[in-house]
């Protein structure tokens, strides 16, 4: 039986590379994305568009998130695992930070987990996994991450959540927090000074690879991981496990 997984986010970056890596695996995928029109060339540059379902959806509003699952059985039927990717980011310091824009992003980054989770498990009906995106910003602390920041952290909680409530149903649920990695945002707004200080402040000396996220998604969602639910797994190159802070903290920084 072919698995089919669910990926929010999918039109670029992190959830596109692991579109690729999970079709590599011989799945089916289910593309999620607020960007129509991006969503719908990233699905046919896929090597195996027949095997690709794109749906449009803002993972914050649920009646879309509603209409898109019904889409996802109706194509699909049962789904095997489900990738919580879609976020969003504002990089400012609190007194900064509008309320509008700090209800948006947990509106994304939080409540959009929860609303596809919701919508998801129905179609689960043979177990699986749930693997969540959060982000290094969530088990630190730094300048212009407060609603960021915050979403993450949170994140990683409702990831137990999931896990304590959903085991019985034979469906895991883990969560994947990436350190600085080489995103198109990443390029476009880290400056060279930045860049540099994530260098030195890193253990293995580089930023993460969009693919080095995938691969650790997919292993959550594999059978290899069968034993392991709960978890956060920091994807950092060891950021945080030194401690190390960065010595450039501008509006333009964010990982």
């Amino acid at each position: 039986m072919t698995k089919t997984a669910l990926i929010t986010g999918a039109a670029r970056g992190i959830g596109l590379a692991t579109a690729r890596l999970f079709l590599d695996q011989g799945w089916n995928v289910a593309l999620l994305d607020k960007d129509g029109p991006g969503q719908a060339a990233a699905a046919a540059a896929l090597d195996t568009p027949d095997r690709v379902l794109a749906v449009t959806a803002d993972v914050a509003d649920d009646r879309q998130i509603t209409q898109a699952m019904a889409e996802v059985q109706d194509r699909v039927g049962t789904l095997h695992a489900l990738v919580n990717n879609a976020g969003e980011a504002v990089f400012k310091p609190l007194l900064d930070t509008s309320p509008q824009e700090w209800s948006r992003v947990l509106d994304v980054n939080l409540t959009g987990p929860f609303l596809c989770t919701r919508a998801t498990i129905p179609l689960m009906t043979d177990g699986g996994a749930i693997v969540n995106i959060a982000s290094i910003s969530g088990l630190r602390a730094s300048t212009l991450r407060v609603a960021y920041g915050t979403s993450k952290a949170a994140l990683m909680h409702l990831t137990k959540q999931m896990a304590a409530e959903f085991a019985g149903l034979g469906i895991r649920a883990n969560c994947i927090a990436p350190g600085p990695v080489d995103t198109a945002m990443a390029k476009a707004v880290h400056s060279p000074e930045i860049r540099a200080d994530y260098h030195d402040a890193i253990p293995l000396g580089r930023y993460g690879l969009e693919e080095e996220v995938a691969q650790a998604i997919w292993f959550l969602c594999s059978d290899q991981a069968s034993y392991i639910t709960g978890q956060t797994l920091a994807v950092d190159g060891g950021f945080d496990a030194t401690g190390i802070g960065l010595k450039t903290l501008r509006d333009d920084e964010g990982a």
